[in-house]
């Protein structure tokens, strides 16, 4: 019989966290389910662990993702005690901000194309959130050059990328997350890296497509979140702020934290999201147009909302609508162009605060004007702001505008391959069975339609 020997590294970290064994368990398995994995752990493994019987490779990821998130720090499996599987190394690919973050990339492309799934399984970390307001002085003064081969790279190429980008920006809005995801990987690896390490005409051009390929990075983190890999997603926004902070593009680095906070949000994981939204609107501030402005301001006033501080929230919100309406502005920057124009982005921004702050008929206004606002192309996100808005008229007891708004919402999800569309038809089905139970007749057949969705 072998003899077991304590882990005294992982009693040490459980001790700190001062979770009791059943208290561990059931954060390993909230983490667990978080990636679409069903674990049983309870506090007897969690104490077969620390007496020397190590849980599986895939457990012991999700074991270490919740003792980080409890104590507020990264943490490896090595840290635990654990013995560093065949992807070990590999568990920490892109939770940090090197000097290189084309590195990190590179090495993420190829387990996305070798289609290994751990990073695709991987859970959102606490403790990475914060990275970027750690590093965000020092890497955005940083002034390395990559090493510089091949022909001259001027801003013909970084036109060209932008174009790509774009076009892969489009069908993505239109159909979805999981249209061209590997061709959007292949491309970026194999002509934008090269474009970025090669030598540049001037440092302009140089930075401009550091932040190009930010926007890229940015999209496939996009994706990753539409697919509903909020870690990978994680891990490509941490990657995309590097390169925009290396960039020095003004205001870039910054749009990338307010993703970072809007994911967190999201995921409802408050921690650093407020200081995520503000560091990226001071970044910003009197550096970018006012119509770009009023971006960073609305998901700031979300912050604030969801952490109680309503009068300072309607302030924001205010703020961020005045910068709106009180002019044009110039055209939006390439990084801004991520969710389409302005306006709808702040429209719909605009109305998760109202939600938050409890007030659901000007929440359901704010959907309805930025789903109006969008250009056609913007399928997915169209019908998302729509099911948005039914949500909200369905709280204020409005079952007919809602079910009339819900299907207009599946009008627009024809041809979109999406995890979020497909989540929201199902908590539509579930919000509508009670009407359905009592024979209302508009529920019934928005139920007829739903169940067609689901099954294309």
């Amino acid at each position: 019989m072998t003899e077991r020997t304590t882990n005294h590294q992982l009693r040490a970290l459980v001790d700190e966290s001062g979770l009791t064994y059943a208290a561990l368990a059931k954060e390993v398995r909230t983490v667990a389910a978080e990636c679409g994995v069903a674990l049983r752990t309870n506090k007897s493994g969690v104490a077969h662990w620390v007496a020397g019987m190590p849980p599986a490779a895939t457990t012991q990821r999700f074991l270490t993702v919740a003792l980080s998130r409890r104590l507020g720090r990264l943490l490896t499996a090595v840290d635990l005690g654990l013995a560093a599987g065949e992807d070990e190394e590999n568990d920490t690919i892109g939770l940090t901000l090197g000097a290189d973050p084309l590195a990190s990339l590179l090495l993420m492309w190829r387990c996305e194309l070798d289609r290994r799934h751990f990073l695709s399984r991987s859970a959102y970390s606490v403790a990475a959130a914060a990275l970027p307001l750690h590093h965000v002085s020092e890497i955005a003064d940083r002034t390395r050059h990559a090493a510089r081969t091949g022909r001259t790279v001027g801003m013909a190429e970084v036109e060209a990328v932008r174009d790509m980008i774009g076009a892969f920006s489009e069908i993505d809005e239109r159909h979805g997350g999981r249209h061209g995801r590997s061709a959007l990987v292949q491309y970026l690896r194999d002509d934008v890296a090269p474009l970025c390490r090669g030598r540049h005409a001037t440092d302009e051009v140089r930075r401009q497509m550091l932040s190009a390929a930010s926007r890229g990075v940015h999209l496939l983190g996009w994706k990753s979140y539409d697919a509903g890999q909020q870690g990978l997603a994680q891990r490509y926004y941490l990657q995309s702020f590097g390169l925009a902070a290396e960039s020095n593009v003004p205001g870039h680095d910054g749009f990338v934290m307010r993703t970072m906070a809007m994911q967190g949000l999201k995921l409802h994981r408050p921690e650093h999201c407020r200081d995520l939204a503000e560091a990226g609107q001071d970044r910003a501030k009197g550096r970018v147009d006012v119509q770009v402005e009023a971006l960073f301001r609305v998901v700031y006033a979300h912050t604030l909302a969801k952490s109680g501080q309503r009068q300072a929230a309607r302030r924001e919100a205010d703020q961020a609508r005045a910068l709106l309406v009180g002019s044009p502005g110039d055209e939006l920057p390439f990084w801004a162009l991520t969710w389409g124009p302005s306006a709808p982005s702040v429209y719909s921004r605009m109305a998760k605060v109202f939600e938050s702050l409890g007030e659901h008929h000007a929440a359901a206004e704010q959907y309805r004007l930025a789903a109006e606002a969008r250009p056609g192309s913007y399928a997915r996100i169209v019908a998302l702001d729509l099911v948005a808005s039914a949500e909200a008229q369905l709280r204020q007891g409005g079952i007919e505008e809602a079910c009339a708004t819900w299907h207009r919402a599946l009008d627009h999800m024809g041809g979109v391959r999406s995890a979020r569309t497909r989540k929201a038809v199902g908590r539509m089905r579930r919000d509508l069975a009670r009407f359905r139970g009592r024979g209302v007749r508009c529920a019934v057949e928005l139920e007829e339609r739903a169940r067609t969705a689901l099954s294309a």
